[in-house]
């Protein structure tokens, strides 16, 4: 199902900005988790005595209310209990604390209870002569009462038949908006006709957020435990994905950025699009060494909504799925070699990049992870609008190359991979084939594993139109992939081979890992991948503090 609402400012985008506005602006201003603010919040929100987008004020700031802890990374509260927004407030100042399941939330009482999975007849039914609804159905579950089409729906298949020979295209498919979305194919209703997660399934794609036409789906925050890591006066950097551009206005005004962050608060500002290069070399280098003589055919590993899916219903072919590191923890690391008491924020388009963060694994490389809509929640609390600042335009970012920005458009890890294995091995052919939201890819991934694309490298993202398309950006997808293709062209290196750090890939495997069975594994063949002679080895991170002439 295209995503028809991304990029138009509506009042759900209004409420969703208000709430982290207002959660980040008591988190600076006061710093402190207290009942006394918690508990005022709905009523800053939500003013006076009339309700504006429901039928009763009273609910609109209870649906508030159960934002606002969410944003604050709490859970819900049950509503059949007596109980109040800042319950439990304290557990938001922990300096440490991770998302506690589930990551993705229905709030019950905002969710419409939306019609499921049916066919049903609309007004524009001329009752034809011919009746070829009536005639294809398999199921005889169409009848005419006067004069006009009727689906017993408990006769019904779902099936579409009739919807597709109806002349006047009177018959049409209704399905609540977040189970369309949902490629994992995991909401379904519970006994009060509210939509229902079943999150053995879920990966966390957050395209159900998106989608939900009343606000009723939201995933938590770590925006109250960012910023108090800032006012405590710890170094903070932030990994920024490439889908950055444009987000915030502008075409990708590096400068500008790094005013951003640091009037944000934070230490220092670095693009992830670094962990994108060095990804590509992990990946090109399995691919080299694993197929066709090991692997029939290796999926990427950046997307983790993407792997997750294709592990969770593939279990005998997971070892297909590349187990490279992703661009945000091979970010986090090389950050880390630098900072080693840093924290580390990676600031991105995606849901599911939480639920990566929370994986034991990670932890030790992944403080926090925001969204680029909650980091404009903290820009609002601040008064900070991108496009006036006055900051001299600069360089960009120098390290990355044009395939490291271009993970952030579908087709792009698989295009940088490509072109990493043709600079190791210019004389090896390598197929390739892409899939762009879940229900795609799953069809890619059943199709490869028929043999359909032996020896082939094959690219999954969760997200229709790559992560530019993830829950937690601000503008339309076919805008953002423009602006990230100019953003492209703009490194001078063209290849993940090309960059600097790409030395460092050895000693950034070899550190220690939480939980073996859930980190990915380290390729056998770390060979190092010859540079151009004139690329300087080691660059420390530059911080917002310090000049910008490069």
């Amino acid at each position: 199902m295209p995503d028809t609402m991304r990029g138009v400012y509506t009042n759900l985008t209004e409420i969703r900005r208000k709430v982290f506005c207002e959660v980040a602006r008591v988190a600076y201003m006061q710093g402190d988790a207290t009942a006394d603010w918690a508990d005022q919040l709905p009523y800053t929100i939500i003013p006076g005595e009339q309700a504006t987008y429901r039928e009763s004020i009273f609910l609109e700031r209870a649906i508030v209310g159960a934002r606002i802890r969410l944003a604050m990374g709490l859970n819900l509260l049950p509503v059949d209990q007596p109980s109040s927004i800042s319950d439990g407030i304290k557990e938001a100042e922990r300096p440490e604390k991770y998302y506690e399941p589930p990551l993705i939330n229905i709030i019950k009482f905002a969710c419409h209870a939306c019609p499921e999975n049916s066919y049903v007849v609309s007004n524009q039914c001329q009752g034809c002569l011919a009746h070829p609804c009536r005639e294809i159905c398999p199921k005889g579950a169409i009848s005419f009462v006067n004069h006009r089409a009727f689906i017993d729906q408990e006769k019904c298949i779902k099936c579409g038949r009739c919807a597709e020979v109806c002349p006047y295209s009177a018959i049409i498919h209704r399905d609540r908006p977040c189970a369309a979305a949902c490629g994992m194919h995991c909401i379904g209703s519970d006994e009060q006709g509210r939509a229902d997660i079943d999150y053995d399934r879920c990966v966390s794609c957050g395209q159900c957020l998106v989608n939900c036409p009343f606000g009723a789906i939201a995933d938590k925050s770590q925006i109250f435990q960012v910023i108090s890591a800032i006012k405590s006066g710890a170094e903070v950097i932030a990994a920024v994905a490439p889908a950055f551009v444009g987000q915030y206005g502008g075409r990708g005004d590096v400068g500008k950025l790094r005013e951003t962050f640091k009037i944000l608060g934070f230490s220092g500002v670095e693009e992830v699009a670094i962990g994108a290069d060095l990804c590509t070399i992990q990946e090109a280098q399995d691919f080299l060494e694993e197929v066709p003589e090991k692997l029939p055919f290796m999926g990427t590993s950046c997307c983790p909504a993407w792997a997750s899916m294709a592990k969770k219903e593939f279990p005998d072919n997971a070892e297909c799925i590349s187990m490279a590191l992703t661009p945000m923890t091979l970010t986090a690391r090389w950050l880390r070699e630098q900072h080693p008491d840093a924290k580390i924020v990676f600031v991105g388009p995606c849901s599911a990049k939480k639920l990566e963060a929370m994986r034991t694994s990670v932890r030790s490389e992944v403080d926090f992870v925001l969204t680029f809509e909650e980091v404009a929640g903290m820009m609002e609390a601040l008064g900070v609008d991108y496009t006036k600042l006055d900051k001299p335009k600069d360089n960009d970012f120098e390290a990355a190359s044009a395939d490291g920005r271009g993970f952030a458009v579908s087709g792009g890890v698989a295009n940088a991979v490509v072109n990493a294995v043709h600079r190791m091995h210019p004389d090896r052919e390598v197929n390739i084939t892409a899939a762009e939201g879940l229900d795609d890819c799953r069809k890619m991934m059943r199709d490869a594993i028929k043999g359909k694309y032996p020896g082939y490298l094959i690219e999954g993202m969760a997200c229709p139109g790559g992560c530019v398309a993830g829950p937690g950006t601000l503008q339309s997808i076919k805008k953002s992939q423009a602006q990230v293709k100019a953003y492209m062209k703009r490194s001078p290196r063209k290849n993940a081979t090309e960059n600097a750090y790409r030395m460092q890939i050895p000693e950034l495997l070899a550190m220690g890992r939480d939980e073996p069975d859930d980190a990915p594994r380290i390729p056998q063949n770390t060979e190092r991948v010859p540079a151009p002679e004139e690329l300087v080895e080691t660059r420390s991170i530059e911080t917002v503090d310090e000049p910008h002439d490069q």
